[in-house]
């Protein structure tokens, strides 16, 4: 059937394809699908970065400095970053004046709290700095609180204010040594309870001082001071077939085998 009915409207097609009328009109179609797809250029192009938006900064900014003029005794700096993101520069005895400031006003409600980060610089002389980040969903703003520390000066934990700083308390106790007060539970959380030291310190060393392995004869886990042994290996440039046995021969090996026949000098009598 669908033979016979190709045979039928093949010639109608075929003059309907010569009619100058529809040769225009296809012509006229193609045309316009072409100027629709047409890509235009930008008179300038620009990188793509985050537009500033000076309401927001300036918004951010009296908020900050909203922030100084009610706790003037423990907010020492306001800064607004490159981010739009405010950050407040605390003495270290305010931070849970400061987080119940900012979870309880009206104008903050920073409910939540994203993270607690810790940077450790030796050179300063207080080489640890405590970054605390909040997040209020009533105003979809983020907010930064970054105060200081050395080895021994504890920082009052924030727990009281907000749960969820439990663990990352304790993450910033584990990595970097501080010493959190009145903590409910302040311990190890990531390395082994007999660790010794704290790993993101820059002064501790990447390999570590002990590892740990399962002994066959104690049948249990044995900890022992770090023993860095690697094999002797080397490395050959001239073609990467050379580094292994199957595709190559030693030097002396090559010197045992005899002469091609092509290269053994011929007998003279």
């Amino acid at each position: 059937m669908a033979s016979r009915l190709c045979r039928v409207l093949r010639p109608v097609v075929s003059n309907l394809s010569k009619n100058p009328v529809f040769q225009r009109q296809v012509l006229a179609s193609a045309a316009c699908r072409l100027q629709s797809t047409q890509v235009t250029k930008s008179e300038s192009i620009k990188p793509t970065v985050r537009p500033e938006n000076p309401v927001l900064k300036k918004t951010l900014s009296d908020f900050g400095a909203y922030c100084g003029e009610c706790l003037p005794k423990y907010i020492q700096r306001a800064q607004v970053t490159s981010g739009d993101e405010l950050e407040l520069l605390i003495h270290p005895e305010g931070i849970v004046q400061v987080a119940s400031f900012l979870k309880d006003h009206h104008n903050g409600q920073f409910l939540n709290i994203v993270d607690i980060a810790g940077v450790d610089v030796p050179t300063r002389q207080y080489r640890f700095e405590i970054v605390y980040m909040f997040l209020s969903l009533s105003y979809n703003s983020r907010i930064k609180v970054k105060t200081y520390t050395d080895e021994l000066t504890p920082v009052d934990s924030i727990c009281s204010v907000f749960a969820g700083a439990n663990w990352y308390e304790r993450e910033i106790w584990d990595m970097y040594g501080v010493f959190f007060a009145n903590h409910p539970d302040l311990r190890r959380i990531l390395t082994d309870y007999g660790f010794e030291g704290h790993p993101f310190r820059k002064d501790f060393p990447l390999s570590g001082y002990v590892e740990v392995r399962y002994d066959e004869e104690v049948k249990r886990c044995v900890v022992e001071p770090i023993e860095m042994t690697q094999e002797f290996r080397k490395f050959e440039y001239t073609t990467p077939w050379e580094t292994f046995n199957t595709f190559r021969t030693s030097n002396e090996e090559a010197d045992a085998l005899p002469p091609p026949e092509s290269e053994s000098k011929p007998e003279t009598k």
